[in-house]
């Protein structure tokens, strides 16, 4: 009887055009008995950046969480770069290179701009006490100050992440994602509660991201213009299930999609 290889393939070794970043095969999640998530099949290519929307309730979070871990699959697969991870905990998904962020910012309030990211950098090595101690310099503070310069917070490392703006406090969520080596980047409304003159800003930074580090990204947003300036292929998700997954201008021409979307055409 053939057994299963326990080989982790790493990201870094993974020709982009052979194996999905993410790949998810026939996944189901049904919680205390009520079905969220049916049958979906979805790749994500690496290097690309892929929209995900739907109406409220569609699912888009909870298969984020399925992907991230948070949540453990009712029925099928989850793979990234190859690995099947269905079973994995999150913190082992993270070292394989899966980064993510929330609706709500995640932040150690009581901590420097930098603080915070130079504890995401410290993270992604070996040893929970050493991603804890104070290590003002050394490798781990000059990749947490590449992270700032990248997305324009060097200015304000020394600011507490309580003092800095929604807006901030955002791309300081990005700067840890980069900074703990992530290679393939969850983003869940990175949009939500931002001001509107700030959004534009953040889509060019997540692009610059994109471009910059070659990340696979996964973004859910309401932000419909949002997703469509960014993205790649756009995955529609309707009642727990995928209802449409090409590229934007199918995906918007779409009269199906059209209907489960808003009732308009979009």
């Amino acid at each position: 009887m053939p057994t299963r290889s326990n080989t982790v393939i790493d990201a870094a070794d993974t020709p982009a055009a052979s194996v999905g970043a993410v790949e998810i095969e026939h996944v189901s999640l049904s919680i205390n008995g009520v079905s969220i998530l049916s049958g979906i099949d979805l790749s994500v290519p690496q290097g690309h950046i892929v929209g995900l929307i739907g109406p409220n309730g569609a699912g888009k979070t909870s298969l984020m969480n399925v992907i991230s871990g948070q949540r453990r699959v009712t029925g099928g697969v989850v793979r990234l770069y190859g690995n099947d991870v269905t079973r994995w905990p999150s913190h082992r998904r993270a070292r394989l290179g899966l980064g993510r962020s929330f609706q709500t910012s995640s932040l150690f309030s009581g901590l420097t701009v930098y603080e915070n990211t130079r504890l995401a950098v410290q993270a992604k090595r070996p040893g929970v006490y050493a991603a804890f101690r104070a290590v003002p310099r050394g490798p781990s503070s000059a990749e947490a100050r590449r992270a700032l310069e990248m997305v324009g917070l060097d200015d304000r490392a020394d600011q507490l992440a309580s003092s800095i703006s929604h807006g901030d406090r955002r791309k300081l969520e990005l700067a840890m994602i980069v900074a703990g080596g992530s290679r393939t980047l969850l983003l869940d409304e990175p949009m939500a509660g931002v001001g509107s003159g700030d959004v534009h800003g953040l889509v060019d930074l997540i692009r610059q991201i994109h471009q910059e580090t070659s990340a696979t990204i996964l973004l859910v947003e309401h932000h419909l213009h949002v997703v469509l300036g960014l993205a790649d292929r756009v995955a529609v998700l309707h009642h727990g299930a995928l209802l449409a997954y090409d590229k934007p201008e199918s995906v918007i021409a779409d009269e199906v999609v059209q209907r489960a979307y808003i009732g308009d055409p979009l």
